[in-house]
């Protein structure tokens, strides 16, 4: 009796299948149920090609073939999906390889560079050309099979004189093959592309490359099985993210961790989504149940609606179902009214704090400290660090706060610190932050209940949470993180970090270590961009240029080995004598673009004043605007407008930044505290670069850069141009 068999799907096959109708994908998927159902059966017409017992075809329909390498027994692998007419006719042209670094199974493409229709029309009589050196003759066939490139690849890869030649070769090479002699392009050392580029994707036991039982269950070999997600992708009913992992992405989701962990990278480079199949790893690994062991939280309630989203369309509401999704705040919130603690308060924004303390002091007379000042110490080492007591304070360490002060200061301090609390009380009203304090010391003092009664009792008391992945790790304050180090139990994979502190856009600035939470050895870097193009890049790394960041754990974090394999135009940085000259370089960007009014277009500008004024410009030219609210576009049809800090986790196929000029970006209002507080300054300033870093690389295809009167000095001379006249 026939039992069926094992199809699974390589990555690169979904290519061919793309190209095809939705009838003929159809067909694709049609066949691969009938195949694991059996695949003897006649009408598939299963056969070996051309003597290899490896590689086989079979029928999908009338016009298309399957080619399937025959792993082992029953254990086949989809690898691509050819017009019957090309089934026979190429089979010379494709290797069927293991990597003998990532042990995973590559189809390498033989066909010689310049075997294409562009390569062929060449004029009768050319030029003759001086012999050029070959790009990669710097480096020795071991070096190169070492970093992990095809072996079949090499001697084209000798022979490759120019970037054209280069560009159409990796066009159709192994992923790491392509990333590898695009980093040693660039300029990248040897050693640089060994650490950052081979090594994570390394296989962890010696490779065997004859092996291919071994090969395919390795992370490297990209391949699906599941039947529901295979149909969502043949549906086009999501994009190939959401079911394929680089290997490098794979190996960080499937990891074991002994404790908790952090992946860090630049814009683009997949860390949302890693942290997204991370939870969909871990809720696999579940009993059944109907809890919700799970939490993925993020800072903004935007970002946690669209990771809500996501999540559903990669693993289904069956799995979302074991997942709590919620922001940070909220999550705070939900434990203080657990405890019906502060329940009668309303909320206010954090931002509001420097004004009501201003109104403290006016009301009671204190007059001899900064409104602004205080405010700061509050909420970053008071609240930030959930300080009980003054003892607590007077011992507290006070990173970044600049100014030093007394015991006899700290006295005062707290003091009115205490009296501030107090009058917030008395007007019903509190902050997000002290709401995150609270909630924190609730946690602590649960968790710490929990552990008593359990060793008195010697009963089981369950955690709150047996996993936590939190996205945007950089946003997030001391207060949140002592609540979600208390929220579940230190152990393997307990907390699973994603951050990139250069996209740091809130006051937060946190040594992980000194809170519980030690990602020492188990921190890793994603260093290819995926979304935005090589040119816009290279614009916002040099935006961040002169600048030095933290690594959440007391070290620093760069952006070396950043890059994009994606190619584009230049981007535009254009200035203007007035805004309003500035508003007609808008309306006249957007008309190049055609008024695209269906969401792919965005602007971003530094105020809401500005804002408002490109929204009614827009619009009386007739063109459609959409507001960016605190959850989001309001709407997707048209062209969105917000301030920078309302661009946190989106992106657009073309971006406009404007009003980038002096005193804009950065803020007029930090250079008081240039002379009176140099570290306080630098920190402002900072948070101003990244929120321009940030809005830069939300661009996938294009970049318009745009400022009145003097630029941002963020806008180094080697991106602006002349003013404009």
């Amino acid at each position: 009796m026939n039992t069926g068999a094992t199809l699974r799907m390589l990555d690169r096959a979904d290519k061919e299948i793309m190209k095809l109708t939705r009838a003929d994908i159809g067909a694709v998927y049609e066949f691969m149920h009938k195949f694991r159902h059996n695949p003897d059966n006649p009408g598939l017409n299963l056969k070996s090609l051309n003597g290899d017992s490896r590689l086989m075809s079979a029928r999908v329909n009338r016009d298309y073939r399957a080619l399937l390498l025959h792993i082992a027994d029953a254990d086949y692998l989809l690898v691509a999906v050819e017009h019957r007419s090309a089934v026979y006719n190429d089979l010379d042209r494709y290797a069927y390889r293991i990597n003998r670094v990532t042990g995973g199974i590559e189809v390498v493409d033989l066909a010689p560079v310049g075997d294409s229709i562009v390569g062929r029309v060449v004029p009768p009589e050319p030029e003759p050309e001086p012999a050029k050196k070959p790009l990669f003759d710097a480096y020795t066939d071991p070096q190169l099979l070492d970093l992990g490139v095809a072996e079949p690849l090499l001697p084209q890869i000798r022979a490759l004189t120019t970037e054209a030649e280069l560009l159409e070769l990796l066009d159709r090479a192994p992923q790491l093959t392509t990333d590898v002699l695009f980093a040693l392009f660039d300029g990248k050392s040897y050693d640089d592309v060994l650490a950052q580029i081979t090594d994570p994707v390394r296989a962890e036991e010696p490779v065997n490359t004859e092996d291919f039982e071994a090969a395919v269950e390795r992370p490297a070999t990209q391949v699906t099985s599941d039947d529901e997600a295979l149909q969502a992708m043949l549906g086009e009913s999501f994009e190939r993210w959401q079911i394929f992992l680089h290997p490098t992405q794979r190996k960080l989701v499937e990891r074991r961790y002994s404790g908790p962990s952090r992946v860090g990278g630049g814009p683009g480079t997949g860390k949302t989504i890693v942290a997204l199949h991370r939870v969909a790893h871990l809720a696999q690994q579940l009993p059944a149940g109907s809890d919700k062991p799970i939490l993925l939280t993020t800072f903004n309630r935007n970002l946690a609606a669209d990771l809500r989203t996501r999540l559903i369309a990669l693993g289904g509401q069956e799995m979302v179902s074991r997942v709590d999704i919620v922001n940070i705040d909220r999550l705070a919130s939900r434990v203080v009214a657990e405890a019906k603690a502060g329940v009668a308060k309303r909320v206010i924004d954090d931002n509001k704090v420097p004004e009501l303390w201003q109104s403290f002091l006016l009301e009671t007379g204190d007059s001899g400290w900064d409104a602004e000042f205080l405010a700061a110490e509050w909420i970053q080492v008071i609240l930030g660090q959930v300080l009980n007591s003054r003892t607590d304070y007077f011992k507290a360490r006070r990173p970044n706060r600049g100014r030093s002060l007394t015991r006899a200061e700290r006295d005062q301090v707290w003091q009115l610190t205490e009296r501030f609390t107090n009058w917030l009380d008395g007007q019903g009203v509190w902050t997000w932050r002290q709401v995150a304090e609270r909630a924190a010391r609730l946690e602590i003092d649960r968790a710490a209940q929990a552990a008593s009664a359990e060793e008195s009792s010697g009963s089981f008391h369950r955690p709150r949470y047996r996993h936590i992945v939190v996205d945007e790790a950089q946003d997030l304050s001391a207060a949140h993180w002592k609540m979600l180090r208390a929220m579940v139990p230190p152990g393997p994979d307990d907390l699973f970090l994603v951050g990139d502190t250069h996209q740091r856009i809130y006051d937060n600035h946190v040594t992980l270590g000194s809170l519980g939470i030690n990602i020492r050895g188990r921190s890793s870097r994603l260093t290819l961009s995926y979304r935005t193009t090589k040119q816009i890049l290279a614009a916002a790394l040099e935006i961040m240029s002169g600048e030095v960041y933290d690594d959440l754990d007391g070290g620093e974090e760069n952006l070396a080995g950043y890059r994009s394999l994606l190619r584009g135009g230049r981007p535009t940085f254009r200035g203007a004598a007035t805004w309003a000259q500035e508003r007609d370089l808008i309306a006249e960007q957007l008309r190049f673009w055609g008024n695209p009014t269906d969401g792919s277009v965005a602007i971003c500008v530094p105020t809401r004043e500005l804002a408002g004024d490109v929204t009614a410009r827009l619009e009386a030219d007739g063109v459609r605007t959409v507001e960016i609210g605190p959850d989001g576009p309001k709407h997707a049809d048209g062209v969105h407008i917000g301030t920078m800090h309302r661009f946190k986790g989106l992106e657009y196929q073309r971006m406009i930044i404007a009003g980038t000029s002096d005193g804009l970006v950065p803020r007029q209002m930090i250079s008081r505290y240039r002379d009176t507080d140099p570290k306080r300054y630098q920190l402002e300033r900072q948070k101003d670069r990244s929120l321009l870093f940030v809005a830069a690389t939300r661009a996938r295809d294009e970049l318009a850069v745009f400022w009145h009167g003097t630029p941002s000095p963020f806008l180094t001379s080697r991106l602006v141009q002349p003013l404009a006249t």
